[in-house]
C-alpha cells in the first residue's frame, strides 16, 4: 500500500505542477478594469464609474471583457495589471449581441514605464462536460485577482436575456455556459478557466439572490468575436426579420415529424422576410437546402447565427411549409442593426434624444427612420415646460426635417449661442403635435 501511495504521489506531482504553472499564468493575465462613462438620462448628461474584469489575450496587449463593462459610452478606461500598476487603455471595438468588447493597452506607456504583463490562451469550450471543474477569476466587488471554484452546471444553456446591454440586444446568437463558481458584481468580463489555465469562457452575469447561478460566453463564440473586433471593423451580421420559436409540443398542430423544422413565431413588418412573403405560423424546413431542426430552445441560437453569418445582401433560399403545401422563398439579407441608435443630450432644452434606427422604426410602425426619439426630459427645462415627453418622435425643428442627429444638434448649438423660441414638430401615438421651446 505504501508503494502504491508513493506512486500516486509521484504521478500527481507533475500534474499539479502543470496545473500550477498554467493557472498562475492566467492569474497574471487577469486585470481589473475601471471605467468612467457618460449616459444621457432624464434630459441631462451624467457620468458614472464602474469596475469590471478582463483578461489579456495577446503579447501586444489586447484585453477581452464584456460589452456591458466597456462600451462606446466610456470616456475613460484604465486597466490594473497583476503587478498592481495601472495603465490607460482604449476601446478597440464592442459587440453587444454577444456582450463582448476588446480593449488595447497603451503600449507606449507600458514600455516607457518598463511594465510587464503576460497573456492567457483560449481553450476548447466545445469539449467541456457537465461536472468539469472550472474557476471564475476576476474582481468581484473590487477585490482583484479573486478565484472561485465550481463546475460546469450546463454546457449549452439557453435563456432569453431581457436586460440586454445598456438597452441593446444580446444573447441571440449563442448559448451560454452555466457554472456554480461564484460570479459577483465586478466579475463581469473575467475569464472562466479550466484547471490548466485555459480560457473556456468569459463571465457575463449571475442571478442575484440565487445560489451560484452564473453564466459565461463560451470561448468558441469569444474567439470569433475577438478576431473580428481586433481588425477594428466591428462585427457585421445579416438580418431577415424572422423571429423563431421552438417547436417542442407543437408538432401535432402542424402535422410534423419530430426534429423537423423551426416555427416562425413572427415576422418583423417591412423586413426582408416580410417582403418575401414569410408569415407567422410558417414552418422553416430548410435554409439553402440544409435541413433545420428547431425543436428545442437551445437549438435556436445556432440557426439564428447561421442566418446572421450570411453575407449582407446575399440571397437565402427558405424552404417553407404552410399548411399542406411546401414552397421556396428567396430572401435578400440586410445588415443587422440594433433598435438602439446613437444618443445625445440637448442640455439647454433639458432633452435627451436617440437617433431612430431602422429596427426601432419597424418595431414602432414608423414610416421612415427620420427624426429622433425623446428618451428623457429634465423637469423645469424648456422641453418639459413645452410638453414634450419620453417616447415622442421629433420630426421637424423650425419647420426643417430632422434627418439626422447632427441636424438637431446644430439647432441646439444656435439656441445656446443666441436663445430664441424654437418650433418643434413631434409624433405621439402617430399623431403630430407642435411644441414651442422658449428660452
Amino acid at each position: 500500500m505504501l508503494k502504491v501511495a508513493a506512486l500516486g504521489l509521484a504521478l500527481a506531482a507533475p500534474a499539479a505542477a502543470a496545473m500550477s504553472k498554467g493557472f498562475n499564468r492566467v492569474l497574471d493575465a487577469v486585470v481589473r478594469i475601471d471605467v468612467r462613462e457618460v449616459a444621457f438620462e432624464d434630459g441631462a448628461k451624467r457620468f458614472a464609474a464602474s469596475i469590471g474584469s478582463g483578461v489579456i489575450l495577446s503579447p501586444d496587449g489586447l484585453v477581452l471583457t464584456n460589452a456591458h463593462v466597456a462600451s462606446p459610452r466610456a470616456v475613460e478606461l484604465s486597466v490594473t495589471l497583476a503587478s498592481l500598476e495601472r495603465v490607460s487603455a482604449r476601446l478597440v471595438g464592442w459587440d453587444h449581441w454577444t456582450d463582448l468588447a476588446v480593449l488595447q493597452l497603451d503600449l507606449p506607456e507600458v514600455q516607457r514605464r518598463g511594465l510587464k504583463f503576460t497573456h492567457a490562451e483560449f481553450g476548447d469550450s466545445t469539449r467541456l462536460y457537465v461536472g468539469q471543474t472550472v474557476y471564475a477569476v476576476g474582481t468581484p466587488f473590487g477585490l482583484t485577482r479573486t478565484a472561485t471554484r465550481g463546475i460546469i452546471s450546463n454546457n449549452n444553456r439557453y435563456f432569453e436575456d431581457s436586460r440586454g446591454v445598456n438597452g441593446y440586444e444580446t444573447g441571440a446568437f449563442n448559448t451560454w455556459l452555466q457554472t456554480d463558481a461564484a460570479i459577483n458584481p465586478g466579475n463581469s468580463g473575467g475569464p472562466l478557466v479550466t484547471e490548466d489555465g485555459k480560457v473556456v469562457g468569459i463571465s457575463s452575469r449571475g442571478y442575484l439572490g440565487a445560489n451560484n447561478l452564473g453564466f459565461a460566453i463560451p470561448a468558441s463564440t469569444a474567439q470569433r468575436v475577438v478576431e473580428g473586433l481586433r481588425r477594428g471593423a466591428g462585427i457585421t451580421r445579416s438580418y431577415i426579420g424572422l423571429v423563431p420559436r421552438a417547436l417542442q409540443d407543437l408538432e401535432n398542430f402542424y402535422a410534423l415529424a419530430l426534429n423537423t423544422g423551426l416555427l416562425v413565431n413572427s415576422v418583423d413588418p417591412g423586413s426582408p422576410a416580410a417582403r418575401a412573403g414569410l408569415r407567422p405560423g410558417d414552418i422553416l424546413l430548410a435554409l439553402d437546402g440544409a435541413k433545420v431542426d428547431g425543436r428545442f430552445p437551445e437549438q435556436l441560437p445556432p440557426i439564428q447565427n447561421l442566418i446572421a453569418s450570411a453575407p449582407v445582401g446575399s440571397t437565402l433560399r427558405l424552404t417553407v411549409k404552410r399548411g399542406p403545401l411546401t414552397t421556396e422563398l428567396a430572401v435578400v439579407t440586410e445588415k443587422l442593426e440594433s433598435r438602439v441608435g446613437e444618443e445625445w443630450v440637448l442640455e439647454k432644452w433639458g432633452l435627451s434624444v436617440r437617433q431612430v434606427s431602422r429596427a426601432f422604426a419597424r418595431e414602432n410602425q414608423l414610416e421612415t427612420t427620420a427624426g429622433v426619439c425623446v428618451i428623457g426630459v429634465q423637469p423645469g427645462f424648456p422641453a418639459d415646460v413645452a410638453g414634450l415627453s419620453r417616447g415622442d418622435i421629433i420630426t421637424k425643428v423650425n419647420q426643417q426635417p430632422v434627418d439626422s442627429l447632427d441636424r438637431i444638434k446644430g439647432v441646439h448649438a444656435a439656441f445656446e449661442a443666441r436663445p430664441a423660441p424654437v418650433l418643434v414638430e413631434a409624433q405621439r401615438n402617430h399623431q403630430v403635435t407642435l411644441y414651442v421651446l422658449k428660452p
